[in-house]
């Protein structure tokens, strides 16, 4: 297990608070080599058709068939879809963003979270992993655990007062959508709908809230790097344009921001459950000079110690076992251990 500390005591500072010195430049520690900056001559913004799926179809028999085959296409080519029509309120998508942009505006609360220990419920914190990064990215973060919501949400910050509120109603909707996803991803899959369903229902949800302070050297750094999730499925929720994905030839792609659309990624547990016919999708979070995105990523994965492997009916003579089993737990202990 890696040694963790406790960063409450300030001795990292956070991007929100570094900004207020940073004018023209960015300290180094935040630069990133030239082969890992965002080089835009590796950025197709032309031939890539993003996939948006009206998921209210699901609710139409007439109409299932279509979307599950659409859902199988962006499966396929890209590992992620955007859903329109799902179902949550415009006025629930707004005020969680407006509440975290709130949340990231105070200061004594931020800090009483802060932790570089992986296992904490709810964290604080800066760049991706602040105790280990050799080079750090441009974002503060807090994460909490959020499902079964009555088991996590006292543990939650207290201000800004609505936060609880706002965030728990959008985290509660956030299960429900998810459900739904599954159930066509799925079925696309040619597995029965219904598959993993108590898994699905009992897994772990992890609340991902992300601020991206405006950047005065946005060639020069990231906000997040390149990665996949671990779990099933994210579903995003952001404020303005910033996501990036890579697509199979490994150009980078911008997401179009779609206003009400959400984002729904694969994540590692799909493409191992799928045996591979899906991938989880890498993505990037990209800074901009003047914009100070937010986004919301409810992140789903089995529980923490649930075992994830093939799905049996994916598995035969043309596609063997192509992955060991593993679980979320497993996972976090690894990292931890990455930070020794």
């Amino acid at each position: 297990m890696g040694v963790q500390r406790d960063i409450s005591d300030g001795s990292f500072t956070s991007v929100m608070a570094l900004i207020q010195k940073c004018h023209q430049n960015i300290p180094e520690r935040y630069v990133l080599p030239p082969f890992k900056r965002p080089n835009h001559g590796h950025v197709d913004c032309i031939s890539t058709d993003h996939p948006v799926i009206d998921i209210s179809q699901m609710n139409h028999p007439a109409h299932r068939s279509r979307l599950i085959n659409e859902v199988r296409a962006a499966c396929n080519q890209l590992g992620y879809f955007q859903v329109t029509n799902h179902g949550i309120p415009p006025s629930v998508m707004k005020d969680v963003l407006n509440s975290a942009e709130e949340f990231f505006n105070l200061l004594d609360e931020k800090t009483r979270f802060a932790s570089t220990d992986v296992h904490d419920p709810v964290r604080y914190g800066t760049s991706v992993n602040h105790g280990m990064d050799k080079v750090l990215y441009w974002r503060d973060f807090i994460k909490h655990y959020a499902n079964p919501i009555s088991d996590w949400i006292h543990l939650w910050p207290s201000n800004p007062p609505t936060y609880k509120e706002k965030m728990g109603n959008y985290a509660k909707a956030m299960v429900a959508l998810q459900k739904q996803l599954m159930e066509v991803v799925l079925e696309s899959l040619g597995l029965n709908a219904s598959y993993l369903n108590n898994d699905i229902e009992e897994g772990s949800q992890v609340m991902t809230v992300n601020c991206y302070p405006s950047c005065p050297k946005p060639d020069l750094s990231l906000g997040m790097p390149p990665h996949t999730d671990f779990g099933t499925i994210t579903i995003l929720n952001q404020s303005q344009q910033g996501l990036e994905i890579m697509d199979r030839n490994n150009k980078w792609h911008p997401v179009p921001f779609i206003q009400g659309a959400l984002i729904v990624q694969l994540g590692d547990q799909m493409e191992v459950i799928s045996n591979g016919r899906y991938k989880s999708v890498p993505h990037r979070a990209i800074l901009n000079m003047k914009r100070k995105p937010f986004s919301i990523a409810s992140l789903h994965s089995m529980r923490l110690e649930k075992k994830v492997g093939p799905a049996p009916e994916l598995v035969d003579e043309q596609h063997p076992v192509a992955y060991r089993e593993g679980s979320f737990g497993g996972f976090l202990d690894y990292i931890s251990a990455e930070s020794i």
